[in-house]
């Protein structure tokens, strides 16, 4: 209803936008899809057979929290947040308006990679089937990124 859309409309430095809604939840169909993903991930071991990239991932995500503009790097299994901030001693945030993790974003995209940001955190969630080499390349462009941008 327009009342809804109302409640989450507004400038960035407000955020109203409502950043975790998904047109799909509660379907019945993408439900069945998700019980039908889950026996697949059971079937075919697809967790054990991530551990691999996982601990890639974990390597790699080590050289970019030691970047002079990431305040904090958090990282559940394969998914990552990488939070920007000014000034990592102090973990002073960059001002709304700067949207740091935005810009880095459109740069990751000028180099080949889409991310997302969440505020000023990028978020990663790899697909699971990248190979070594991709992850490699993702996380490069991430890393370059964020260079780019903060000008470290």
């Amino acid at each position: 209803t327009e009342t809804i859309f109302q409640a989450f409309l507004g400038r960035y430095d407000e955020f109203k936008t409502f950043f975790h809604g998904h047109t799909y939840t509660g379907n019945p169909l993408a439900c069945a899809a998700a019980i039908a993903n889950l026996d697949l991930f059971d079937k075919e071991r697809t967790l054990e057979k991530l551990q691999p990239r996982i601990r890639r991932l974990t390597r790699r995500l080590k050289e970019i929290a030691a970047l002079p503009h990431v305040g904090d790097v958090r990282q559940r299994g394969f998914m990552a947040g990488i939070e920007l901030v000014r000034d990592r001693a102090t973990k002073e945030a960059y001002a709304l308006a700067d949207r740091m993790a935005h810009r880095a974003c459109m740069e990751a995209r000028s180099r080949g990679a889409i991310l997302r940001p969440l505020g000023d955190v990028l978020v990663l969630m790899p697909p699971l089937g990248i190979k070594p080499r991709e992850l490699d390349q993702l996380l490069d462009i991430t890393r370059d990124s964020i260079d780019a941008v903060s000008g470290s």
